[in-house]
């Protein structure tokens, strides 16, 4: 009788345990638009196996790409993130650009000119600055990742002058600042979202579009008829790790930090990553009938004279202060 008392006493122990486990296991949603065959994605689901790893189960972050929690439309992202329909994301600065409008910052035209000014912005006191700009927001944001500086493309002609551009039909994301940019330089901005980009450049509704290198790439953009791709670096599109505040807030400390530095360290492991596989992408889309132009400094010079009234609109709804420490920043030796 005793005996069977006491194994009655280690099932309900065990039970009970299991119980509390189960209680304490969390499962959070973290928003992409990309999947994990683009670096984009793979940021996402670096940072959800960090998270796994580290907690040992106990934290699941469960990735959706393909903006899928927003049925496709990737400006809603930061809005749901904010209202708890999402819990996390690696996001754009592009994409939430409407809700922050300081992120506008990164989508300057010509702003930037290489990594290493990227990295004075996002590193220094204009990353603070944006930072903050987000988490006023109701967002609360962890670490940096990229999608890359963004190039066009089209089925036309060379690039290689804002006249080459006129009235070329390009598509942009939903940012009111592309279209600008794009207008200024003499060109016909279509705004649509990804998912539809791809069958407009098939059937001609567009003449081309931009985006980082490792989309052109991976999307296999040269086969809807992107004949021409043009490396101008006229803008970057950092990537933000992110958490909504509620759910930041829920958690106990060690849980934050945990969060935070899987995020940070999955921030600088994408990074590399995507930088790294620049040099072999232009050797692939080359191999496979891209003609690839590459600007010379008086030709970028144009393109940065050209755009210069965007600038002049855009630096106001910026801020002064986070516009005067990028403009520092980039301008270090």
């Amino acid at each position: 009788m005793k005996l069977k008392r006491l194994f009655s006493a280690l099932a309900a122990g065990a039970a009970l345990t299991a119980l509390c486990a189960t209680a304490q296991a969390r499962e959070y949603s973290v928003s992409t638009v990309l999947s994990d065959a683009f670096p984009w994605g793979q940021a996402a689901q670096k940072w959800a196996d960090l998270v796994n790893e580290r907690s040992e189960g106990r934290i699941t972050l469960r990735v959706y790409p393909n903006a899928q929690l927003v049925a496709g439309d990737q400006t809603k992202e930061f809005s749901a993130m904010r209202s708890g329909l999402i819990d996390m994301a690696v996001g754009s600065t592009i994409n939430w650009s409407p809700q922050v409008p300081e992120l506008n910052l990164f989508s300057l035209p010509f702003l930037m000119k290489n990594d290493a000014d990227l990295d004075a912005i996002t590193q220094g006191e204009a990353g603070k600055l944006a930072f903050a700009a987000i988490e006023q927001r109701g967002i609360v944001p962890l670490a940096w990742g990229e999608n890359g500086f963004r190039q066009l493309s089209n089925s036309s002609k060379p690039v290689r002058s804002p006249a080459d551009m006129a009235g070329l039909k390009i598509r942009v994301v939903g940012s009111p600042l592309f279209q600008d940019t794009f207008t200024a330089l003499g060109a016909n901005p279509t705004q649509m979202s990804w998912a539809d980009a791809k069958p407009a450049l098939t059937t001609g509704a567009v003449d081309g579009q931009e985006n980082p290198l490792s989309v052109f790439d991976v999307a296999r953009v040269d086969q809807v008829g992107q004949k021409y791709l043009t490396l101008w670096d006229y803008m970057a599109d950092p990537l933000v790790f992110a958490v909504n505040q509620r759910v930041w807030k829920s958690l106990p400390e060690e849980d934050r930090e945990l969060l935070s530095q899987a995020a940070i360290d999955a921030g600088k492991w994408e990074i590399e990553l995507s930088r790294g596989a620049q040099a072999q992408r232009l050797v692939d889309v080359r191999e496979r009938g891209v003609e690839v132009i590459e600007l010379s400094d008086a030709e970028r010079a144009a393109f940065v004279e050209a755009t210069a009234s965007v600038h002049e609109k855009w630096a106001p709804r910026i801020g002064d202060a986070l516009m005067d420490a990028a403009r520092k920043a980039v301008a270090q030796p």
